[in-house]
């Protein structure tokens, strides 16, 4: 994997995700999470794909507001927001957790 494509990311989950099957019948599911950074106002949102059979595994077991942490690949792909606003990367996640910090205290 090249380095300068490489991310790692900590946020939750906007909304349930979302499993599709391409032609070719091969299982990918998409969601966004946001990713609160320092300093900023607002959330920097991030979309992400997993294929395969993590991508069928996500879908089970993710759900809205939780927080995961996704390690992968940026892929320049062109999508509009909700905002009206276009974006031009998506993350193709190789590995994808739960995290249990919470900010909480136990």
């Amino acid at each position: 994997m090249n380095n300068s494509n490489y991310e790692v990311l900590f946020g939750r989950l906007g909304a349930d995700p979302e499993l599709k099957y391409t032609r070719k019948q091969e299982p990918v599911c998409y969601f966004s999470i946001a990713e609160n950074k320092e300093g900023m106002e607002k959330p920097v949102w991030h979309k992400i794909a997993v294929w395969g059979k993590q991508g069928e595994d996500c879908k089970l077991h993710l759900k809205k507001g939780l927080p995961v942490f996704v390690r992968g690949q940026k892929i320049q792909k062109e999508f509009e927001g909700k905002d009206g606003i276009k974006t031009y990367q998506e993350l193709r996640a190789d590995q994808v957790g739960v995290t249990l910090n919470t900010g909480q205290i136990l």
